[in-house]
């Protein structure tokens, strides 16, 4: 790696950043001439009034011309041009199911959205973006399907409060990007760059109350798939095994929270496809927690995990496990508390 390199991730960044800056108002304007707007219910949406909710259409289009911006500046290899055009097409199609989902009423049965993200998966086994520590490789293609569509779906979950799902997929995609610079995995590094800024571009309007915005399913499952390819980009396993695990404590609190929600819906006897209101951060909430103390406590947890991450990749084994063992204490610790909350 060299300066020219960091300056060509550091211009991907920007250009997303500028790109999601320009084009969320644009989004907005669409969303509302168009009328696909995210209107409250006495049930899960508890916003006031109803919100524009084409945010993720910039954040998508920031992303994907950010990349194809940095390729006129730079020459990829074979290789990291294969994975990205993967990304490309497979988030072309995330992107166009979440669009389904956000101006349908009632949104697509989980089960149609289910099989439309098994193929998105396959297209980035096609194009080699995959698990490849698993042998033989019809057990790593059955891994790399259920991991894309859990970290998508796991971000869609997380969506669920102003700036939550943005601010922390913007770490872990900066996590992702710090990793994997000393392995100079060229497609994860643009990768990564191109979708935190586009998410830190697209922040400031979701958190402000006179531009205010929604993400939708567009934005939030193209997160989850582009993070979930990300993760597969890179090597964690250099000076330990247990680094193979990084990328769980990157993506702690989506997979956290869906986790949580699960369990709670399925010891109520609910579907855990049903929504309901058993998020953590809607139970911080009803402790009387403010937004803004809630983000400082999600953003915090997961630049705190992912620093955990980076160390796995870093430390010997048994470190590795103190630092694993530390986090799920946490968790649990949490969980424990948090169950107890009356919604």
């Amino acid at each position: 790696m060299n300066n020219t390199d960091i300056v060509l991730y550091g211009l991907c960044w920007a250009a997303a950043l500028i790109l999601a800056l320009i084009l969320t108002p644009a989004a907005r304007t669409a969303a509302i001439s168009l009328g696909i707007l995210d209107r409250p219910d006495q049930k899960l949406k508890t916003h006031q009034e109803a919100v524009p909710y084409l945010g993720g259409i910039a954040i998508f289009i920031a992303f994907i011309f950010s990349l194809s911006w940095i390729r006129i500046l730079t020459h990829f290899p074979t290789g990291t041009l294969k994975s990205i055009r993967g990304i490309f097409l497979g988030a072309n199609l995330v992107a166009l199911i979440g669009l389904m989902d956000d101006s349908r009423k009632g949104g697509l049965h989980f089960k149609t959205k289910f099989l439309l993200q098994t193929l998105t998966a396959l297209v980035l086994i096609v194009f080699d973006v995959r698990i490849k520590f698993a042998h033989p490789i019809w057990l790593a293609d059955i891994l790399t399907i259920i991991w894309v569509i859990g970290i998508t779906n796991a971000l869609n979950l997380l969506d669920i409060m102003d700036g939550l799902a943005a601010g922390v997929a913007a770490i872990a995609s900066l996590a992702f990007l710090f990793i994997s610079l000393p392995s100079e995995e060229i497609y994860v590094n643009f990768t990564a760059a191109a979708l935190a800024g586009a998410c830190m571009g697209f922040l400031p309007y979701n958190l402000s109350k006179k531009q205010r915005i929604f993400m939708g399913d567009t934005g939030s499952l193209v997160l989850g798939y582009v993070l979930a390819a990300l993760s597969m980009g890179t090597s964690y396993t250099k000076i330990n095994s247990i680094g193979l695990l990084s990328p769980f404590l990157i993506l702690a609190l989506p997979i956290y929270d869906t986790l949580l929600v699960s369990w709670l819906r399925l010891k109520k006897g609910q579907s855990p496809f049903i929504g309901s209101k058993d998020h953590f951060a809607l139970r911080l909430k009803a402790l009387g927690w403010s937004l803004p103390k809630i983000l400082g406590f999600c953003y915090a947890g997961a630049f705190a995990a992912a620093v955990g991450a980076y160390l796995m990749t870093q430390w010997s084994n048994e470190k590795s496990v103190l630092v694993l063992a530390f986090f799920l204490g946490l968790a649990l610790l949490f969980s424990w508390r948090i169950s107890k909350v009356s919604m």
